[in-house]
């Protein structure tokens, strides 16, 4: 039935169906062609009109920065379509950084088949039951094909099959060899052409003196203490005689070096701390702001830093001082070092099975949560208490090619640590592929016209991805496709080489979480999609003539 109005204030257009499912389907199709040319290592192109009319073309191979892109059709059956695929990929994009084309592709083909059969007289529900049914079906595959990364080279292989860029993917390769899933990796801008890395040890936070002049190294910015007591504290430190109990304590327990680390020391307090260590026979003392950008970053660090050190952490909020501090109150650590960006510990006096307890704690709580910023905070905070610190300074010929590359090493850092979490599988659509056996068995056994269609709409799907990388790198699909079907498990189509090949041998790995959550996604939003009957239209607001 075709939309007709609605009256009152508020003009409302209705679409019921089959107007309703055809104008979804217009508009998912559009969003996913714009995505399409960008899937596999050979992408194409896709250019975007500069708002600016003086600049050229935006040239984008992303596709979660092409939907991004994307924010309105003419047709507006065809853009709510549009709207919902793009939602679900930015939401991809954001918390993965890659699997986005994938994702697009099979939300097409599931669409488009499903809308074939639905107009064919089938069922939506049923049909949207057994499509939910499937996806635990591809992602049970998926999960056998799960291999584990073990090697600088294998790292290396998957960083080079995502960023495109050999000189960076070996030295993130290296870097995620040492310091693992949960390490700390800071991507600097460098005016150089070249990559540098450096590795920092101990656990750091990024936090700063009070004063430049606490510094011991002035040409280098940085600062090391030996055997160093340490003030854990949110306080705010107004007057020099307020810190007097905690230097006396410090000295009673015979350390060599004090790190008071608050949220706010008066330029009076912070002299006094300067004006001691001058005098090389006193304790030499310095301080730094309590880190964490907002105020649960500094309640974490606090208490990331009291279990790492052995002490307790001052509170301004339930009112602590500095007035009786005791010596089980300070923490303890090895070696303190402090540059311009951050301040790291070396040999945290804490006890070591509080400390393994509290890790574990926050791994629990990773693993239960589903918030996207609370799991990088969570993330943060074991990577700091678990060691492992890196630098890598990014160059290029240019400023923009500079912050170009820094994006590209940022995310194909985040695939890494994805790929060290769970794993990886073949390549390539190859571990999608793997699962049409499956798929076509369950079809032959079944006996239910909805479960069948789900299970062969399934079947064309997870063959979506090699039928694209191979059009895009200028393959025939059919060909590519009959090539593969006597092939064995595990192997697939390499289009740079454009032969038939085991790719894990090859390197052209996939990560296993991003493959789920692209198989997830997209089955979800397909299914939402096939059961949309009604679309209803607000009328835009018509603005006033001025006189």
């Amino acid at each position: 039935m075709e939309g007709y109005p609605m009256g009152g204030r508020s003009t409302r257009r209705v679409v019921f169906q089959p107007a309703s499912r055809c104008g979804l389907q217009r508009g998912i199709q559009l969003l996913v062609d714009a995505i399409r040319p960008t899937l596999g290592p050979l992408p194409r192109q896709v250019a975007f009109h500069q708002l600016v009319t003086n600049k050229p073309p935006e040239m984008l191979t992303k596709g979660g920065i092409i939907a991004r892109r994307i924010i309105q059709l003419p047709d507006r059956d065809a853009d709510m379509g549009a709207m919902l695929a793009r939602q679900m990929l930015w939401n991809l994009h954001e918390a993965y950084g890659d699997g986005v084309a994938t994702a697009a592709v099979l939300l097409a083909e599931i669409c488009s088949h499903g809308a074939t059969y639905l107009a064919a007289g089938g069922n939506a529900m049923r049909l949207c039951h057994y499509l939910e049914a499937g996806r635990q079906v591809i992602l049970d595959e998926i999960d056998r094909q799960v291999l584990r990364l073990n090697s600088k080279s294998q790292l290396a292989a998957l960083a080079q099959s995502v960023c495109g860029d050999p000189p960076l993917a070996r030295v993130l390769g290296e870097i995620f060899d040492i310091i693992g899933e949960y390490g700390q990796l800071e991507i600097r801008p460098m005016r150089s052409r070249e990559l540098q890395r450096d590795y920092i040890e101990g656990m750091a936070w990024k936090s700063e003196l009070f004063s430049r002049e606490m510094y011991t190294d002035k040409a280098r910015l940085k600062t090391q203490l030996e055997d160093v007591a340490i003030l854990v504290s949110d306080l705010r430190i107004e007057e020099p005689d307020q810190l007097l109990p905690v230097l006396e304590t410090t000295v009673r327990l015979g350390r060599r070096s004090l790190l008071v680390i608050a949220s706010h020391i008066s330029p009076r307090a912070v002299g006094m701390l300067i004006a001691n260590s001058r005098v090389p026979e006193r304790l030499q003392a310095i301080a730094v702001r309590t880190p964490g950008p907002e105020r649960i970053d500094e309640i974490a660090a606090m208490e990331d830093l009291a279990v790492l050190t052995g002490g307790r952490p001052f509170l301004q909020a339930v009112g602590d001082t500095l007035a009786e501090v005791a010596a089980a109150d300070l923490g303890h650590a090895r070696r303190v070092w402090v540059d311009r960006f951050r301040f790291g510990i070396v040999g945290g006096g804490g006890d070591p099975r509080r400390l393994r307890a509290h890790v574990a704690t926050l791994r629990q709580a990773l693993s239960q949560c589903q918030d996207m910023q609370l799991l990088q905070r969570l993330r943060t905070r074991i990577g700091q208490l678990i060691g492992g610190v890196a630098i890598l300074r990014v160059g290029g010929p240019t400023e923009i090619e500079i912050e170009t590359r820094k994006s590209l090493a940022e995310e194909t850092a985040n695939t890494l640590r994805a790929a060290i979490r769970s794993g990886v599988v073949p390549g390539g659509g190859a571990a999608l592929l793997a699962c049409r056996p499956r798929l076509h068995q369950l079809w032959k056994v079944s006996t239910d016209p909805d479960e069948r269609a789900a299970y062969r709409i399934l079947r064309c799907a997870v063959e979506a991805p090699v039928r694209t990388i191979a059009e895009n790198a200028g393959y025939d699909p059919g060909e590519v496709l009959a090539e593969l079907q006597s092939a064995s498990q595990g192997m697939g189509f390499d289009v740079l080489s454009g032969r038939v090949v085991n790719m894990v041998t090859a390197g052209i790995l996939d990560v296993a979480e991003i493959q789920r959550a692209a198989v997830t996604n997209a089955i979800n939003t397909a299914a939402m999609a096939l059961t949309i009957d009604v679309l209803v239209h607000h009328e835009k607001p018509v603005e006033a003539t001025k006189p």
